[in-house]
């Protein structure tokens, strides 16, 4: 008879929290730079186009990634495995694809500044869903669900303030305010419910490089569908205009950044769970302003008040991370994560004991993760696509800090190769 109380060590369970949370912060860092891109694109495309081009990126580059990591052996053994979670994924792409689209309406009708703060509020929807549905917190003291909720709140409060330093001149209210905000609300829903599919696919032992390859699928369909079925099937301009070709390259570097960023988020989740791993990749909103900020001058015109809120917002988030980051899970915790893993190894006829070694990261699969030849053609035909794309791109004339451009590029591939390193060092990327 198998018991939850078959779970991995407290130092086994001290290392994976660090190196989550070492992921989510990393993945902070990442996504905070994916909206860079986009800032270069001038078009009067629909929500709908600049939505689908970004996913073309996406999925080219989560292809690209896990064949790089793994091979494309690994990812189809893993993925047959657990065929259960096939739709898993596919849904959680779905609910991505509708909550970008929607991130772009609201964008348009409130403006990023009030949209980026109240879909980051996905944070606090995840912290439910996680100790609903898989019993994150539950046995936890009272002091680490402190931390963590006033973590989580916090974070999510500083992006509030940060959101609203970039706005100049007073808040102005859109015509069409009322339905950005919704927008914007329904992305933070449906972003904070995508975790669920991702979490019950780490409890049942796959690797969140196989779930995210059958993710794109999903996700890639629903904005085609959702292309051909709202924007004008066929005739939309993202397949006939002239000026969608030299803006790809932007649309799909922003979604190649995204998704490391989004890859190093679910590492997180994976080791840290839902509630602890979504807030502290939230700290993107902090990097976002860095960004446009430092690069692109959005605050040199700022008043003493946005300054105050930039200077706020950002010691807020930062007490908000190191709070969520030092709530260690307890015996009691573990006891209940080992008890929702056990649920589903019941639920889908899993072996427990292999199930909890792929969870912990102990189990790496050296004999499935050899190359074949059309992985390297895989990766070479990502590489021609951003090649292909990076010769046509027209770059606008937009006032750019070239040196403050150059240290957060810099800042990214540093915290790339960290976390890539302590990945492997650790669990090999399982």
């Amino acid at each position: 008879m198998r018991t939850a109380n078959q779970s991995p060590t407290s130092q086994q369970f001290g290392s994976l929290h660090g190196l989550g949370v070492f992921c989510g912060l990393g993945a902070g860092v990442w996504l905070g730079a994916a909206e860079a891109p986009t800032k270069l694109v001038n078009s009067g495309l629909s929500p709908f186009a600049i939505s689908l081009c970004m996913v073309a990126g996406v999925f080219t580059a989560r292809w690209t990634f896990p064949t790089l990591l793994k091979g494309t052996r690994y990812v189809v053994s893993d993925l047959m495995q657990k065929k259960h979670l096939i739709v898993w994924a596919l849904l959680a792409g779905a609910l991505w694809a509708v909550a970008n689209t929607l991130t772009v309406f609201a964008i348009r009708d409130v403006g990023l500044a009030i949209a980026f703060p109240l879909w980051n509020a996905n944070a606090l929807v995840g912290i439910f869903w996680g100790w609903l549905l898989f019993g994150e917190l539950r046995g936890a003291g009272r002091r680490i669900i402190s931390k963590v909720m006033i973590g989580g709140v916090g974070i999510v409060a500083a992006a509030i303030m940060l959101g609203f330093s970039t706005i100049h001149g007073g808040i102005a209210v859109p015509h069409h305010a009322i339905r950005g905000i919704v927008a914007a609300a329904g992305a933070s829903l449906l972003w904070g419910t995508m975790y669920v599919p991702y979490r019950k696919a780490y409890i049942s032992g796959m690797n969140p490089l196989s779930f995210v390859t059958a993710f794109t699928v999903g996700e890639l369909g629903t904005v085609l569908a959702l292309v051909l079925a709202l924007d004008g099937g066929t005739h939309s301009s993202v397949f006939h205009s002239a000026q969608v070709r030299p803006m790809l390259f932007w649309l799909f570097l922003g979604g190649f950044v995204w998704v490391v960023g989004d890859l190093l988020q679910q590492f997180a989740v994976k080791y840290l769970g839902i509630g602890r791993g979504i807030p502290l990749s939230n700290t993107n909103q902090l990097w976002g302003l860095a960004w446009g900020a430092l690069v692109f001058g959005e605050l040199s015109h700022a008043s003493i008040m946005q300054m105050f809120l930039v200077l706020a917002g950002s010691v807020i988030m930062v007490l908000g991370a190191l709070s969520i980051s030092s709530a260690v899970a307890g015996q009691s915790e573990r006891s209940s994560a080992a008890a929702a893993l056990l649920r589903e190894c019941d639920r889908y006829n899993l072996d427990y004991e292999l199930t909890l070694a792929e969870y912990a990261g102990r189990k790496f699969g050296k004999q499935q993760e050899k190359r074949g030849w059309w992985d390297y053609l895989i990766i070479a035909a990502a590489v021609s696509i951003f090649i292909w794309l990076g010769r046509q791109a027209e770059v606008p004339p937009i006032a750019m800090n070239i040196y403050w451009l150059a240290a957060l590029a810099m800042i990214l591939v540093i915290t790339l190769g960290a976390c890539a390193w302590a990945l492997w060092k650790t669990t090999k990327f399982s």
